[in-house]
């Protein structure tokens, strides 16, 4: 049964199909050929010769290999193996052959599928018919008068007769374990052929990366954003919840940083999920969406807990300061602040101390942020949080550096980041946020 699946399961017959199809293309440089065949010998018909009919297969081939080259045969022919050949698809090359080596390899693959096919397409024609007339020959004796008139004698003893439909349905047999053979080398061939290239491998890890960079982007921006907004909100309406009966000027002032909270989250989501629009453009001052240094107010008046800011130079200049450092350390503040909700006192004895500082002779801008450690955290999340991650990896995408960590009985967040970025690196920012 096996072995019967091999020559005429679905498989084999997808195959036989895509011999076919080979076939099929084959024919218009079987055609020119043909001329070139005759013109060659001075219009004697062709079609009634085999010498005259394999040498135009013969001119046909090269003729088809040149074809090959053409960038957009790769992925036609990729969708076919693909559909019709049982190849896996990760071992097929996505996209037109830019390189040349990519096209001399499709040039191969095109050759050797226009030549196999061209032959089983052939047998495919002209092989039944036949076969089908010599099984019928012991049962029609017109037929026998036809065919063997001219014959060899042999054939007409009752014994080749008697043979004769057992020789019919091995020569359909053959013809089905050739074309089974075929479509197994075309299969075998076609990773090698059709597989990616190193620079299809170097481009398509190239691509991966790109779409990891902008999925990291998007985590980091939407847990920075959407993570500090709902701790703050937790945190203030768990105390408003607290003190709802005694102390209702309280309640009301918490209400109210949760809605400015939430009013200003909602417009950073929106400028998050602007990463992923296509259409999505920078600003006018040509940075990705999202807040900076400039929008630090609003942050630590409605962020849950008391902050101690201090600032040396003016971080909020445009001109002093990046656009797009400003709005990675609006983030990294951001995130600071989330963490100190979390595992802080949140008393107002003892604050939140900020500094934020241009360093003007080190072409950095440093950011320091110190508070205490309460002795259990105010919002807790099963698992831990990533922001301290996403802190360090805004700060090596820029160029700098951040560490985080116990000091002096609480908690100091340092980040130093270069004021202004190289080109290229602004560049790849900018195309970042644009998604």
């Amino acid at each position: 049964m096996k072995q019967l699946a091999a020559l005429f399961g679905r498989r084999a017959r997808l195959r036989w199909l895509h011999l076919i199809i080979g076939g099929a293309l084959l024919m218009p440089y079987f055609l020119v050929g043909t001329v070139l065949v005759g013109m060659a010998g001075g219009g004697e018909p062709v079609f009634s010769s085999v010498p005259a009919q394999l040498a135009a297969f013969a001119l046909a081939l090269p003729m088809a290999a040149v074809t090959g080259f053409f960038a957009l045969v790769r992925p036609l022919s990729v969708a076919t193996a693909r559909a019709l050949c049982g190849v896996p698809p990760a071992l097929l090359a996505d996209g037109p052959a830019r390189t040349r080596q990519a096209r001399v390899r499709t040039a191969g693959w095109y050759t050797l599928h226009l030549a196999l096919g061209g032959i089983i397409s052939g047998a495919t024609l002209a092989l039944p018919p036949f076969a089908v007339a010599v099984i019928a020959l012991p049962f029609f004796s017109g037929l026998r008068e036809t065919w063997l008139l001219d014959g060899p004698e042999a054939l007409r003893e009752p014994w080749a007769l008697a043979l004769a439909p057992f020789a019919g349905l091995a020569m359909l047999l053959a013809l089905a374990l050739a074309a089974a053979m075929a479509g197994e080398v075309l299969a075998r061939r076609a990773p090698v052929l059709l597989g990616p290239t190193p620079e299809d491998r170097l481009a398509a890890a190239e691509r991966r990366a790109a779409d990891l960079a902008v999925r990291n982007r998007l985590a980091r921006e939407l847990h920075d954003s959407v993570g500090h907004a709902l701790s703050a909100v937790t945190l203030q309406a768990g105390a408003a919840r607290r003190v709802l009966d005694r102390d209702p000027e309280f309640v009301r002032e918490a209400l109210t940083a949760i809605e400015e909270t939430t009013r200003r989250t909602v417009g950073e989501l929106d400028s998050v999920l602007g990463l992923l629009r296509q259409d999505a453009e920078p600003d006018e001052e040509g940075t990705a969406n999202g807040p900076g240094l400039d929008a630090l107010g609003g942050l630590l008046a409605h962020c849950g807990v008391p902050v101690a800011y201090e600032r040396e130079g003016d971080p909020e200049d445009p001109g002093t300061v990046d656009p797009v450092v400003a709005r990675e350390a609006y983030r990294i503040v951001q995130e600071g602040l989330s963490n100190a909700l979390r595992h802080g006192g949140g008393d107002a004895a003892s604050p939140v101390r900020l500094l934020i500082a241009v360093r003007e002779r080190e072409r950095e801008l440093e950011i320091v942020m110190e508070n205490p450690l309460g002795e259990r955290p105010a919002v807790a999340r099963p698992g831990g949080g990533r922001g301290l991650r996403g802190i360090a990896e805004r700060a090596v995408l820029l160029g700098g550096r951040a560490e985080a960590g116990p000091y002096d009985g609480g908690w100091r967040l340092t980040a130093r980041l270069p004021l202004t970025m190289p080109e290229a690196t602004g560049a790849a920012d900018r195309t970042e946020g644009r998604g």
